[in-house]
């Protein structure tokens, strides 16, 4: 689950890490008290969950009452992405010196933290990470351990931060940390991480922030569940959290229904093996009841683009012929219109397929053989038939 900017820097700033005063609002009158409150100039910054906002017009500096009023209104009428702007932050502006990029997220090799920092920081990171790798430092955080003083002090000579503001590095990196962890997130990102001045001196200020909370420990934060924005997700794949099936859209027209998340990647690699193109993720676990595979069929079937759908489904704990029950039960509830290859596998296979071809499903042998028939049905469905 991704946090927007303004509820990342709050979170950052529980563990002690300097982030800008500032206010959320929804409408433009909204912005103009803000910006009077907070002092003038500010940045009003839209609060949508995709990156590039600035370069589409959702960042902007105001320098009177006026401007943020009416830079607020053009903002919230934006649609970034695809995203509607629903609300924006009013941040005060900062003096920028120089920009630091730092960023706390899983390595999943290392099988741990990894916190990454750069002097080429901005909004151009992912340029620097694809064309220029070496400026990015990356340091592994053991998990018993955390960040010592000494690795955050070595990060910073690393990058060519000045001597006066390492004691500041340090507590921000290990308070990045901290929140990483404190979270469950699996991403932490400050970018940038500022040198600015204010009142003669300079300090370090984190001017955005980034945060993504793993859905998979959300149980343990029903305080970071409830600031889940509705725009994040489609309509599918909302349904499909409330049925708990993990879902995820793709841009193909062979929907997958899958038990299992492993097998769920290996059948959408073995339908572009093929030449085929996935519709959708889609794992329901379990033993594939009934009920949770009519839930399944009705987001995938919800999706113009399917033009058949495939079942790859493992019946281990439980038995192939009650998988296959279920998926009866659920076509008879859901009625589809598209063909549907299955490939069930398990104990009672047989009697599995028996079941499946009686309600006039096309049934495979293997993954391969189901991959196969899916995208020749499919090629057949997108040919359009001869006058």
């Amino acid at each position: 689950m991704r946090l927007h900017e303004y509820q990342s820097k709050q979170l950052f700033a529980r563990h002690g890490i300097p982030v800008p005063q500032g206010i959320v609002v929804e409408n433009a009158t909204a912005a103009r008290n803000a910006a009077r409150e907070i002092g003038l100039p500010v940045v009003v910054k839209a609060q949508v969950l995709v990156g590039g906002r600035g370069k589409a017009g959702g960042v902007k500096l105001a320098r009177t009452l006026d401007e943020v009023e009416a830079v607020a209104d053009q903002i919230l009428s934006l649609t970034i992405k695809g995203l509607p702007v629903r609300r924006v932050l009013i941040d005060p502006a900062a003096d920028i010196r120089s920009e630091i990029y730092l960023g706390a997220v899983v390595d999943r090799t290392l099988r741990r933290v990894v916190l990454m920092a750069s002097s080429a920081g901005g909004v151009d990171i992912e340029e620097v990470a694809a064309q220029t790798p070496w400026k990015i430092i990356r340091t592994p955080v053991d998990p018993f351990i955390g960040l010592p003083d000494y690795l955050a002090r070595d990060i910073a000579v690393a990058i060519g931060l000045p001597r006066e503001h390492w004691p500041e590095f340090v507590r921000i990196a290990r308070g990045l940390v901290e929140a990483f962890h404190a979270n469950d997130a699996s991403l932490a990102e400050i970018n940038p991480l500022a040198i600015v001045a204010s009142d003669g001196s300079t300090r370090l200020m984190a001017l955005d922030g980034k945060m993504v909370i793993d859905d998979n420990a959300l149980f343990r934060h029903p305080d970071l569940a409830a600031l889940r924005d509705p725009d994040e997700e489609s309509e599918a794949e909302r349904k499909a959290r409330s049925a708990d099936i993990s879902f995820v859209s793709l841009d193909g027209d062979i929907g997958c229904l899958v038990n299992g998340a492993g097998l769920a990647m290996a059948t959408l690699d073995i339908i572009q093996h093929f030449g085929g193109k996935p519709a959708n993720f889609l794992d329901v676990a379990g033993g594939a009841r009934a009920d949770k595979v009519a839930a399944a069929l009705r987001i995938i079937l919800a999706d113009p683009k399917v033009k058949v759908v495939m079942f790859n489904i493992f019946g281990g704990i439980t038995r192939c012929d009650e998988v296959a029950r279920g998926i009866v039960q659920a076509m008879e509830e859901v009625k589809p219109t598209v063909p549907m290859v299955a490939r069930i596998t398990g104990t009672n296979k047989e009697e599995g397929d028996r079941i499946l071809a009686s309600a006039n499903l096309i049934t495979a042998d293997s993954a391969a053989e189901a991959a196969q028939k899916a995208v020749a049905l499919a090629r057949a469905a997108a040919t359009p038939h001869a006058l």
